[in-house]
């Protein structure tokens, strides 16, 4: 563990022992990696959408502090939730789009700084979103291994750490999971 690992851990932990006041001095130090999971997110979108990493980073992060029950067992498990809110605030972009394409009651709305999905980005990653509900259904642990390492950008061995297994099962795992997913996205 590194020490910016364990520092984060460390920081966690006092937020949940109560102390309110570590959750201004916990933002400096995820910040760049909290804005390294949203660019790998956004690289997935079409160039010249107007949403923005620094967007994501700060209403993930105010929704996930904002919470009663802060419970992080350590820094891979705060990324988790962080990818996680990350993937929900596309997921939640990309309805929002395709509701507006279909005329949405005929009444425009307005997205945070105009964020724009093409037609195509939107629908994959609705399919996606899809895709691995079915999927957590069969194997809750391959969709959670999906999530870690295509949406957040965990690597294997962070991913193994936040799901508490080893490397070569993540391996594994990640294998068979986009195995399934290219069938069902293929056959979508």
């Amino acid at each position: 563990m590194s020490l910016t690992s364990a520092k984060v851990t460390q920081m966690l932990q006092e937020i949940q022992q109560g102390n309110k006041d570590r959750i201004n001095d916990l933002l400096p130090v995820v910040y760049q990696e909290l804005r390294r999971l949203a660019s790998g997110y956004l690289r997935r979108e079409r160039e010249g959408h107007t949403l923005q990493a620094t967007e994501i980073v700060n209403e993930v992060y105010l929704k996930m502090i904002a919470r009663d029950d802060l419970n992080f067992n350590n820094r891979s498990h705060f990324f988790a939730i962080a990818a996680n809110g990350m993937r929900q605030l596309l997921i939640d972009y990309a309805r929002r789009h395709n509701a507006a394409k279909r005329g949405g009651g005929a009444q425009k709305i307005e997205l945070d700084e105009g964020a724009v999905l093409s037609k195509e980005q939107s629908t994959l990653i609705l399919a996606l979103d899809e895709a691995l509900q079915r999927l957590a259904v069969l194997d809750e642990r391959q969709a959670r291994v999906v999530e870690l390492r295509y949406f957040s950008g965990l690597n294997v061995e962070e991913t193994a750490e936040a799901l508490g297994v080893s490397p070569a099962t993540v391996k594994r795992e990640w294998r068979s999971a986009k195995a399934w997913l290219y069938r069902e996205l293929k056959s979508g």
